[in-house]
């Protein structure tokens, strides 16, 4: 296994410095400037602020000088709007809350997905069987940029129940306001509350959900009709241990498999969910420096969010082949 970990590990470095190089190179060849716009500055002063943030050094000069900044120090530069603030800074503000409602939101697809996906193909062809694929189909026909408006104008403006924007600094707080229904005291200090995360949780997770149960669903109808689990039947053993103990572990290889780029995806947050609920994180971070050709934000999170996909498929592979030893790369 350790063989298998440097391997992958071996592979996986190597991939992340060709995307940074990449990223680069695509950047630079983007028409336009940081600093152009509409109403762009005299030639002497666009030339003192390119030399300032080190554009007016030759291209192979600048990629090599990012790429050992980023590689050796975690150094991103200096952001073009922003004053003075970093890349860093910027990621460091926003991806702990995208972080944070994305971790939930996988820890809600998952745990829906694959009950639902289970007691579907457990009782096939039953009304929870209906039920499960009408509820899977509706999530999938919803996507999150209709999810999110629908969410707000129901449970927000509609009920009143949740704030439809927002985020409270976190979920750990001092203490809870009076009436606080979502807020619940934590035993070793301070305060837990959930209103802010419900909607963007739901508004994320919802179509991941609906991708997880259906893959499960098929997979474990697959694994139940098999000749060890008829045979496991037959022998007597209670359907519960048949289920837990031997059709699972093989069921969930798919959903393990498409895990990988999903929790990334969730993790990293979406652009829709972050505009529509205002929670500040690297999403709106990024549509913003879309708009303002600020260059270095675009791509700090474009390789953030790169490696987070390379280091997820190794924790995948990886995870793959503990659960199932004849698989070899």
């Amino acid at each position: 296994m350790y063989s298998f970990i440097a391997k992958r590990l071996a592979i996986a470095v190597p991939t992340l410095l060709i995307l940074i190089i990449f990223s680069f190179i695509l950047m630079f060849a983007a028409p336009g400037g940081p600093f152009g716009g509409e109403r762009p500055p005299p030639a002497a002063v666009l030339a003192n602020i390119e030399a300032r943030y080190g554009l007016d050094q030759p291209y192979i000069v600048q990629m090599f000088s990012y790429v050992k900044n980023v590689v050796f120090y975690f150094d991103f530069g200096p952001s073009f709007q922003y004053r003075d603030r970093t890349v860093n800074d910027v990621i460091a503000q926003g991806f702990p809350v995208t972080l944070t409602y994305g971790a939930w939101s996988a820890l809600v697809a998952v745990v829906v997905g694959v009950s639902l996906g289970v007691a579907a193909a457990i009782r096939q062809n039953t009304w929870l069987d209906y039920l499960a694929v009408g509820i899977t189909i509706g999530a999938q026909a919803l996507p999150n940029f209709v999810m999110a408006p629908v969410l707000v104008l129901l449970f927000t403006l509609g009920l009143g129940w949740l704030p439809g924007g927002g985020w409270s600094g976190g979920l750990l707080i001092d203490a809870c306001d009076a009436g606080d229904r979502l807020c619940f005291n934590n035993p070793f200090g301070g305060a837990v509350r959930f209103d802010y995360l419900i909607l963007p949780v739901i508004a994320l997770s919802t179509s991941y959900m609906a991708s997880i149960a259906r893959i499960t669903r098929s997979s474990m109808l697959e694994v139940m009709n098999s000749n060890f689990i008829r045979t496991a039947i037959a022998n007597g053993l209670p359907m519960r241990r048949v289920i837990f103990r031997h059709a699972l572990k093989p069921a969930l290889l798919p959903v393990i498999s498409y895990l990988g780029p999903a929790v990334v995806g969730m993790i990293t947050g979406s652009v829709v969910v972050d505009v529509a609920f205002s929670t500040g994180g690297i999403g709106q971070f990024f549509v913003n420096s879309a708009f303002n050709r600020d260059y270095a934000v675009i791509l700090g999170i474009t390789i953030l969010v790169g490696a987070l996909t390379i280091l997820f498929n190794l924790l995948v592979d990886v995870l793959y082949a503990w659960i199932d030893p004849k698989i070899w790369y």
